[in-house]
């Protein structure tokens, strides 16, 4: 019986990336099944020196799994000589460093492309390798201020706030895989590589789509620029975070049918075909009334006698969770999207798996994010010959990465 391979089996990554970004979308190529080197700088990327903050290197592990680990000085000629021995065997190279970074080294897309014409080149940005804002620094707050993010998070008393994640990182990392994935694909039709990007802000603008319908769809003055938990657009109701005996519950009301299963959930039968409740449109008319009721009802009961009965009447709710409890998640668990790992660097830790599901690829197995140029004897001995002799010659001119010493 032929042993199942996962989709990216046989694919070789460079993965320069650092902090969140680019490291994401080569974790998804690692889980897809993809050789992954993560190549590091001698002292490490950002990322794994957060670590002197307590539980910084903890981001850096769940980034970081099933990848091999390599440190050489991309700014030295002989680091250079071994990272471009490696672009000639690659498939793929990740970075998101600034734009130009990689030119400047002599280490660009064009240079790379005439040396491995199949390669595939892949960054990462803040705002592009084009256009005015192209040299402004950006880190994922700095993208969620340009992008309109806070703009339209907060209440409409309050300051623009940022998303509690980092949504700006993950969704370039997200949308620099699928380019990877478009071009992959592309290239077994053409035999060549190619150059995609992503920028940071351009993956991020359509997440404003409610908002930016009200911008269009009515009279963009009246409209408060944050709206808390309601609708961005204020064009639903009942939809908002409502309050509990022990907490919040988040409640949307999409369809009719869902406003009759809750008005019956909360024991308020009564109301459906109420003239002021009829439809969306009504409801949004008098939001404030619909909310006083719905928190009439919800302050009343714990998270999880809510929880209950929005599930027995269906209506689309869910408790407003802690991070510990979504650790312990059984679901993501029993998916496969969670596990416990003991990890030799951050101790025993929740990491995640891909969110990817693809019919019969086998789950990955977890493996720990490695040491800083833990692999360099698979990287550097096994795939590219090096002799132990020819290593330490790199090491010891400044090439090369501190000698991993296990335990």
């Amino acid at each position: 019986m032929e042993t199942a391979r996962r989709p990216l089996d046989g694919i070789l990554v460079l993965d320069l990336g650092h902090i969140y970004q680019a490291p994401y979308c080569g974790f998804l190529m690692a889980m897809a099944g993809a050789t992954v080197i993560k190549i590091e700088p001698p002292n490490g990327e950002p990322l794994r020196r957060r670590a002197a903050v307590a539980g910084g290197s903890v981001p850096q592990a769940m980034l970081n799994s099933n990848k091999l680990g390599l440190s050489l000085d991309l700014k030295h000629p002989q680091g250079q000589e071994v990272f471009l021995r490696l672009v000639d065997r690659a498939d793929v190279l990740i970075e998101n460093f600034s734009p130009g970074a990689m030119d400047r080294l002599g280490l660009g897309y064009e240079v790379l492309r005439q040396r491995n014409p199949r390669l595939i080149y892949a960054c990462g940005s803040g705002y592009g390798q084009t256009g005015p804002d192209r040299n402004r620094l950006a880190m994922d707050l700095t993208v969620q201020a340009a992008v309109g993010i806070m703009h339209t998070t907060g209440f409409p008393d309050g300051p623009p706030t940022k998303a509690g994640p980092t949504v700006c990182d993950f969704l370039g990392g997200t949308h620099l895989y699928g380019a990877l994935m478009t071009a992959l694909f592309a290239r077994e039709r053409t035999g060549l590589g190619t150059h995609v990007e992503v920028a940071m802000q351009d993956a991020a603008y359509s997440t404003l789509a409610s908002a930016i319908g009200m911008h269009f769809g009515g009279d963009a003055k009246d409209v408060p620029p944050r709206t808390g938990n309601s609708h961005a657009g204020l064009a639903m109701a009942p939809y908002n975070v409502y309050p509990a005996r022990d907490g919040w519950i988040a409640i949307i009301v999409v369809t009719e049918d869902h406003w009759n299963r809750l008005l019956r959930a909360m024991g308020q039968e009564a109301l459906i075909g109420d003239a002021r409740f009829g439809s969306n449109p009504d409801r949004v008319k008098h939001m404030a009334e619909v909310d006083a009721l719905v928190t009439a009802w919800s302050s009343a009961l714990s998270r999880a006698e809510l929880e209950a009965a929005t599930r027995q009447h269906g209506v689309p709710a869910a408790p407003v969770r802690t991070l510990e409890e979504v650790l312990h998640d059984p679901g993501m668990h029993e998916r496969g999207m969670l596990h416990w790992i003991d990890h030799p660097e951050v101790g025993r830790v929740v990491l995640p798996s891909t969110p990817l599901r693809i019919a019969g690829a086998p789950p990955p197995d977890i493996v720990p994010s490695p040491f800083l140029n833990q692999h360099e004897d698979v990287v550097l001995g096994t795939m590219l010959g090096l002799a132990d002799a020819e290593r330490e010659a790199l090491r010891e001119a400044g090439a090369l990465g501190p000698r991993f010493a296990a335990g």
